[in-house]
């Protein structure tokens, strides 16, 4: 049996789950996770190897987690859209998951025409049937409207949090996949360098602690990183754009940069496999979000590109 192999792009509205669906196939913390809309902000690629089995032929699955689609009213919204139709392009299948716990609304046309101009064939995933608690023949009307949609070849009620139904979405994922090659090696999981993803983890226990404006007004980068056999030495920037945010992000006496750096450090040290020391410092940068070059240097796929750009 032939080979199959294609890129999956997981699409939705803000905290719909993608991520924790991401999460949930690959079998790692690729991205990160908050109860926050607007969590993840740039593209995350994850690869799943599947071996040949009742359910198919041995195949690559490149799951590509995107931003929440929203209509953006600042420069760091329009990357993220940016980040969303770049996603678009070239895919094989599109995963547009929803949340079956929330009534629908206008938000959820908006997102049905992107899969609609895409042209890409569609798996509507029905995420977070476990909060239905006992009221899930409520699906049923749900399911038979939305298979009505021209370009949705199939409708999955799951739940990626409880990892319900991810059997049955990963099977007729590989069934729907062309044939094609090994796009990436057996061993990789994803195209992430470890710089962003020690980034990103410092970014998710800011998430974590702070509220309202702060975790929105908020972006991290790793200024110095240092890999040793045995200890690796990160100094990271928090940047956040008024005086009032920065107060808040270093806390009485330094308290709650101290709770970020600590719950981060012992994040990193599962990923990277060695002690770390984290130095965190906090800079303003006002109106940052506005500001186009800044939010493009934010992209680690723009450092690649540049001499000596970002390793590991």
């Amino acid at each position: 049996m032939a080979f199959h192999s294609g890129f999956v792009c997981i699409l939705g509205r803000p905290n719909a789950g993608k991520s924790t669906l991401l999460n949930a196939l690959v079998g790692e913390k690729l991205a990160i996770i908050s109860p926050k809309p607007q969590t993840t902000r740039n593209r995350i690629l994850g690869i799943l190897n599947v071996p040949k089995g009742k359910s198919g032929p041995a195949s690559q699955v490149v799951l590509i987690d995107t931003p929440g689609v929203h209509r953006p009213d600042s420069s760091l919204g329009r990357k993220m859209m940016g980040e969303v139709r770049e996603a678009l392009e070239g895919c094989d299948l599109v995963l547009l998951i929803v949340d079956a716990s929330r009534t629908r609304d206008a938000s959820d046309q908006f997102v049905l025409e992107l899969v609609k101009k895409s042209g890409t064939p569609a798996f509507l995933l029905l995420n977070k049937i476990d909060l239905l608690r006992g009221k899930k023949q409520e699906l049923l009307p749900v399911i038979e409207r939305y298979s009505k949609l021209h370009g949705i070849k199939e409708v999955i009620p799951l739940s990626a949090r409880r990892k319900e139904g991810l059997d049955l979405l990963l099977s007729k994922l590989v069934k729907n996949l062309p044939e094609g090659p090994h796009y990436f090696p057996a061993d990789q999981v994803t195209d992430q360098p470890v710089r962003f993803m020690v980034a990103e983890a410092i970014r998710e226990q800011v998430l974590v602690a702070t509220s309202e404006e702060v975790p929105y007004a908020a972006t991290v980068v790793i200024e110095q990183f240092e890999e040793g056999p045995r200890l690796t030495r990160i100094a990271a920037a928090i940047y956040c754009e008024r005086e009032g945010q920065k107060g808040i992000l270093v806390g009485k006496r330094g308290a709650m940069l101290k709770q970020i750096g600590t719950a981060a450090r012992l994040q990193i040290e599962k990923m990277i496999g060695t002690r770390v020391f984290l130095e965190l410092f906090v800079k303003v940068k006002s109106g940052w979000r506005e500001l186009p070059q800044f939010v493009e240097e934010l992209d680690w796929r723009r450092e690649l590109d540049r001499p000596g750009g970002v390793k590991g």
